[in-house]
């Protein structure tokens, strides 16, 4: 979560982590071992996942891992191109199923060319316990789950939070572009981003200052030079 939460690459979070807090982890192993590791035990943010609630909300989230520039030069590439906020990128798609606490019930991820209703099927694993808000990116031609409530422009203004939410995860951890070249790398990082635990209203009062003293340790992570 650390790692999520400082919002910088591999090899910046590992210098710091030694320089700043390698008394709290003594047996630190290598950078690479360490990396491995986080991808192994991405299962465990499983554990963070919230409660589902009456209400809901799901929206999606352009990542770009390179620049559509450099599109194709890579036969490794695990990017594909697609729109996100009317941009071309060239990365992935995170689709974040929210409650109405703005706490993630539920996640996926797919290339950044994947529409939007591909995700359908996060809706219906909550058929019959939750009502989830969506704008009309996530409507098929073939039909929608039962609990799915499409939203015009400018209609139920409780999806803002999810836009919150969103707006938090590019701040706080700068997760608008990452620089991961493994697809199973990628995914971990997506995982223990969920897992910070924030709700929007928590990262803003976070982001204002209100409650920095309460995180010490999370103050440092965004706030010190990574080099």
């Amino acid at each position: 979560m650390l790692h999520a939460l400082k919002g910088v690459g591999n090899r910046a979070f590992y210098r710091w982590l030694t320089r700043d807090y390698r008394p709290l982890f003594p047996r630190l192993p290598e950078r690479t071992r360490l990396f491995r590791l986080f991808k192994t035990h991405q299962d465990w943010t499983q554990a963070f996942l919230a409660s589902p609630t009456v209400l809901g909300v799901i929206d999606t989230y352009g990542i770009e891992l390179i620049h559509p520039m450099r599109e194709g030069r890579s036969p490794q590439q695990i990017g594909r191109k697609g729109l996100s906020n009317h941009r071309w990128i060239v990365g992935g798609k995170l689709c974040l199923l929210l409650n109405q606490w703005g706490l993630v019930v539920g996640w996926a991820c797919a290339t950044a060319n994947v529409a939007d209703n591909t995700f359908q099927w996060l809706i219906q694993q909550f058929d019959g316990r939750m009502i989830v808000l969506s704008d009309t990116a996530f409507h098929a031609a073939e039909g929608d789950p039962a609990n799915l409530k499409l939203c015009q422009r400018g209609e139920w203004q409780d999806r803002m939070l999810v836009e919150t939410v969103l707006s938090m995860l590019t701040l706080i951890t700068h997760f608008k572009k990452v620089m991961h070249r493994v697809w199973t790398y990628f995914h971990a990082r997506l995982a223990f981003t969920h897992s910070i635990g924030f709700s929007g209203g928590q990262l803003s009062s976070y982001v204002e200052g209100s409650s920095a003293l309460d995180f010490p340790l999370i103050h440092d992570a965004r706030s010190q030079d990574p080099s």
